[in-house]
């Protein structure tokens, strides 16, 4: 397939989360007349029977198959029977599908947690089961492999147009902002934004500030997933980086910044750090065409401006 079209079928597969809205709502806003969300559908595709009627019913011409379970190190450690249980049936279910009902593609989204945990950087395809992966989120990460491999699997036996892609972590609008769900960016900009409102001397973070990790703009997001879709039909893993990482203690400045708070930051060093680096290699993406185009500053403000908007609809309702 070498271009999208709006008369295609598109069922998207998530939780709810910042990637199935962004993508959803973009393929809304393009004129598509058929787009369907798994979350927006209430539809739980860990029961086979539900998934099978669905593509019997609809007959997707694209899946994009993202996680049905997902989120920081606090939602990991608590719910890890739920992260690997829900995304594993997800997966076989959704993939399994796929192939039977004649699916055109399918784009999977994986994770940069599969990766080894001391990966030599950046992180590049060929390092994936080279090594032990982060202890923290391992349930989560070896349900996103299984969902790898089995793209893989399909791919090579029964030719299902499969293809992979693993985001840096994906933020901006609607991104989770629950604390005890939320990654590392959403979680931060809901302590400061209390912090100041609150007007609290100082703010504790999780792990030593030191690891450093990637972020991803969701309209960046969006349109690599696009790319993808319109160019790519290879059978290696693709990262969606902008290129850069930063520490958490600098991304947390820059939110303090963001927000003027003029409190203390402290460093909870009892908390776990994850893995210390996940720079990917985006470079395959980038030769097709596509790069990234919002700033971290400019993303993280853009997020907080939804974020006062979102607090202010909530209090009106």
């Amino acid at each position: 397939m070498s271009m999208l079209n709006n008369t295609l079928s598109i069922f998207i597969v998530g939780h709810n989360d910042i990637l199935e809205k962004g993508l959803y709502q973009f393929f809304q806003r393009s004129g598509y007349r058929s787009v369907f969300s798994s979350s927006d559908m209430g539809m739980d595709t860990s029961i086979q029977p539900v998934v099978y009627e669905f593509f019997a019913r609809h007959k997707p011409d694209i899946v994009i198959l993202g996680s049905t379970r997902s989120g920081g190190i606090q939602a990991n450690r608590e719910y890890p029977a739920d992260f690997i249980y829900h995304n594993t049936a997800t997966q076989m279910n959704v993939v399994y599908a796929s192939w039977k009902f004649g699916v055109k593609k399918l784009l999977f989204l994986g994770s940069s947690c599969v990766y080894p945990k001391d990966c030599p950087q950046p992180i590049r395809p060929e390092y994936l089961l080279s090594g032990p992966m982060e202890k923290t989120s391992e349930p989560y990460s070896i349900a996103k492999l299984n969902g790898i491999k089995l793209c893989q699997s399909f791919r090579a036996q029964y030719g299902l147009n499969a293809i992979v892609a693993v985001p840096a972590t994906v933020y901006g609008p609607m991104v989770d902002v629950d604390p005890a769900r939320a990654h590392v960016l959403g979680a931060l900009m809901v302590r400061f934004h209390q912090a100041v409102r609150e007007h609290d001397r100082h703010v504790v973070i999780w792990g030593s500030g030191r690891p450093r990790r990637e972020f991803i703009y969701i309209d960046d997001f969006v349109e690599a997933c696009v790319c993808l879709l319109m160019r790519y039909n290879g059978e290696d893993i693709i990262h969606i980086g902008s290129g850069e990482d930063c520490t958490i203690k600098e991304l947390a400045e820059l939110i303090a910044t963001s927000l003027e708070y003029k409190g203390q930051m402290i460093f909870d060093k009892t908390k776990p750090d994850g893995s210390m680096q996940k720079l990917l290699d985006s470079a395959p993406l980038q030769n097709l065409g596509w790069k990234p185009e919002v700033g971290l500053l400019e993303g993280i403000e853009r997020m907080l401006s939804w974020y006062r908007s979102h607090l202010e609809e909530k209090k009106s309702c």
